[in-house]
């Protein structure tokens, strides 16, 4: 009997294993199935405990002592199968279901990339796994062995993709370029380099430095190893090293022609004092000749076109433009309003907040003499032919209007045929005078093109009631001041109140009336006897 047998403890182990697998799977086979090509060295009986432990779970431990490149990663804690979401191995990687079984198999569309410790972006993202994960790119021989592998990779850049710098410049590429594209190089930032670029420098194109080549049989960038301690290392000396080397004692990188010796100048010692604008004028400019030439320099004009045309000059003399104008710019000027108000034409009210272009540059030339003196000359008259003269006689504005509101109208009123009372005395004039059209244009009515009957202005809402000889005189009821009937008297019409028709209300005699879309109250009642209103 077998249990007779004396065994040692590892036989007796498998015979144990034996006999659960017989309890477990009846008359069954043993084996649950072939194991697949690459554990097929592991079949049999006596290879069982290889990979199981007899009563427990398949255990991690087991599969790694075989698979010691990733029992490698997980202690360093890198890739895949070192992330938390990873429990068991036969989780992913079952046996037993024939030779032929995929035992490396997991959905890729699903894959969660992250968890390997590399994180998909940009470009990437569009990669199939096979572009990245092909014997090509592993370092490892053992690993480039084999048919099939997501492992042997890491996270630089020059594994899957050409070092296009030939090893001159750092492995991690991202000091410089970003996941979605190589060019241009985003996240380069010229400030960290040893050569910093200032003034013009920072607009040379990359190319005009960092030449191109052939090395090693293909197209190369330098960007490394450059000559920079001087300029003349990129820029021509043209003057063939009679001032040295040193450029920035005259130079400076805003511009080659802005030359520091000669800005440092004192250009006092002259005669004359470069103030204002003058100080950015290129010496070139005044001195054409030659930098110790005499420049006659006593007037404007020595060096400056008259702007003016001579609307200045004096006995044929051309003016001390310093009057007007200092070496700051021509712009603005020195005029002031004091200066102004000793003219002719004193600056009050709106005029002040006038720009001088407004009325001295009307055209394309500056005009300051014989420009008009009255408010015609430069504002159109309004009112032309409109207002009798009589009110405003040879076009005084200033007659109703002053030149610090133009709105803010002094006429006075009384002069006219029609006296403003009440509400008319808080009426803007163009309340009645303007009439606005449709097209945002106004027609003027003074005079004979305004009518004074009250109906010119107001809408009849008696609907003709009390029109006499083609007229409603409103002022029989009403004054100014509202249009309560102050002045009506009902003691002065045919029905006269008395006793008890006192105290009754307008409106239960003098009922609505509805006239299509407008209603209006009737106060006209041509039958008044008592039984019209009082039943018998």
């Amino acid at each position: 009997m077998i249990e007779n047998a004396k065994m040692n403890p590892n036989h007796r182990n498998i015979v144990s294993f034996i006999l659960l697998m017989l309890t477990l799977n009846g008359f069954g086979q043993i084996s649950p199935g072939e194991l697949v090509k690459a554990h097929a060295d592991l079949e049999g009986m006596s290879n069982c405990t290889k990979c199981h432990t007899i009563g427990e779970k398949i255990s991690n431990d087991k599969c790694l002592d075989c698979h010691k490149e990733i029992k490698e990663r997980i202690d360093q804690k890198k890739g895949y199968h070192s992330s938390s979401k990873v429990k068991t191995c036969i989780v992913c990687h079952s046996d037993h279901h024939g030779r032929n079984f995929e035992i490396i198999h997991f959905d890729k569309k699903n894959f969660d990339h992250n968890e390997t410790g590399f994180k998909l972006e940009g470009a990437h993202i569009k990669k199939d796994c096979a572009d990245c994960h092909k014997p090509d790119f592993i370092s490892d021989p053992e690993l480039k062995k084999k048919k099939k592998t997501y492992l042997g990779l890491n996270s630089q850049c020059i594994t899957c993709h050409e070092d296009r710098h030939q090893k001159t410049l750092s492995n991690t590429c991202s000091n410089c370029h970003n996941n979605d594209k190589f060019k241009p190089a985003s996240k380069f930032d010229h400030t960290k380099t040893k050569y910093q670029l200032k003034g013009k420098h920072t607009d040379v194109s990359c190319i005009k430095c960092h030449k191109t080549s052939i090395r090693n049989g293909k197209d190369f960038q330098q960007f490394t190893g450059l000559q920079y301690k001087n300029c003349a290392n990129c820029h021509k000396d043209i003057h063939d090293n009679q001032f040295g080397q040193n450029c920035t004692q005259c130079h400076t990188e805003e511009s080659f022609k802005a030359v520091k010796g000669i800005s440092t100048f004192d250009h006092s010692k002259t005669g004359y004092l470069l103030t204002g604008r003058h100080k950015n004028v290129s010496c070139k400019l005044c001195h054409k000749i030659s930098l110790t030439a005499t420049l006659p320099h006593e007037k404007c004009t020595d060096c400056h076109t008259d702007y003016h045309k001579g609307q200045f000059s004096k006995a044929g003399k051309s003016p001390d433009c310093s009057e007007c104008h200092s070496g700051e710019g021509f712009a603005p000027s020195l005029f002031t309003i004091e200066k102004h108000n000793l003219t002719k034409f004193k600056i009050e009210g709106g005029h002040l907040s006038t720009p001088c272009f407004e009325c001295h540059k009307k055209e394309k030339d500056w005009n300051f003499r014989k420009i008009g003196e009255k408010c015609a000359d430069c504002h159109k008259n309004l009112h032309k032919e409109v207002i009798d003269a009589k009110y405003f006689p040879e076009e005084n504005c200033e007659k109703c209007h002053n030149v610090s509101t133009w709105n803010s109208v002094k006429f006075d009123h009384n002069l006219t045929t029609f006296k403003l009372e009440g509400k008319h005395a808080e009426q803007s004039c163009r309340k009645c005078h303007f009439e606005e059209k449709t097209d945002g244009t106004f027609i003027q009515k003074f005079s004979s093109l305004l009518n004074i009957n009250c109906e010119n202005c107001h809408t009849d809402v008696h609907h003709t009631q009390f029109k006499e000889n083609n007229q409603t005189d409103c002022i029989n009821c009403h004054g100014f001041k509202d249009w309560k009937p102050e002045k009506f008297i009902h003691d002065k019409t045919r029905f006269k109140l008395e006793g008890g028709h006192k105290n009754v209300a307008c409106i239960k005699c003098h009922k609505e009336i509805k006239d299509g879309k407008s209603t209006y109250i009737n106060y006209k009642i041509k039958d008044i006897k008592c039984t019209n209103c009082h039943s018998q």
